[in-house]
């Protein structure tokens, strides 16, 4: 059974996820087509189009929202963001600079990226990049004999007295006693 014109159009009204891949919508002005969840402005009324594929809104000219993404079977940027942010603490967490530069790459503000990383992880980025760091200065003690002020700075502290600090607080003791701990065993 088709949908009437009036019920797409109401969809598109209540940015309805239920219509999403039943139908598309396209606004002439524009030159753009959307899911009917798209959560852009309102098109006037007399400016839309609607298409029971994609392909059709190729077809007439149309190009794809940026919003919505409806030529993606899947599109959840929220998700995609946090993918990312994580990645770039991953690969980043032992060069300041760098990491600083890559968040901002983000696009988002230090709050919401906070919001988004505590929401799915449990934590902050700034806990999980110290996680990151005392992980990474667990293993260089344990396997390695590089001196402790080359296993601080390749584990991303800034300073020794900051490293040892650090160590201190997590660990229960100082890096130095930790290697000389693992060495006893």
């Amino acid at each position: 059974m088709a949908l009437a014109e009036e019920e797409k159009w109401n969809a598109v009204v209540q940015c309805n996820t239920n219509y999403d891949g039943v139908f598309f919508y396209g606004v002439k002005t524009t030159g753009i087509v959307c899911k009917p969840s798209c959560k852009s402005k309102e098109p006037k009324r007399s400016n839309v189009m609607f298409f029971d594929n994609i392909e059709d809104a190729y077809a007439y000219g149309l190009r794809p929202c940026k919003r919505c993404r409806p030529d993606l079977i899947s599109f959840n940027p929220t998700k995609d963001l946090i993918k990312k942010s994580k990645n770039i603490f991953d690969k980043y967490y032992a060069n300041r600079e760098e990491l600083e530069l890559e968040v901002k790459k983000l696009g988002i503000s230090q709050n919401y990226l906070i919001q988004l990383f505590r929401k799915k992880y449990g934590l902050t980025p700034v806990k999980y990049l110290n996680r990151l760091r005392i992980e990474k200065s667990l293993d260089l003690l344990s396997n390695t004999s590089i001196n402790i002020i080359d296993i601080a700075l390749n584990s991303g502290f800034e300073s020794l007295s900051t490293f040892y600090d650090f160590f201190k607080k997590q660990i229960g003791m100082t890096p130095k006693e930790f290697r000389k701990n693992i060495h006893l065993e």
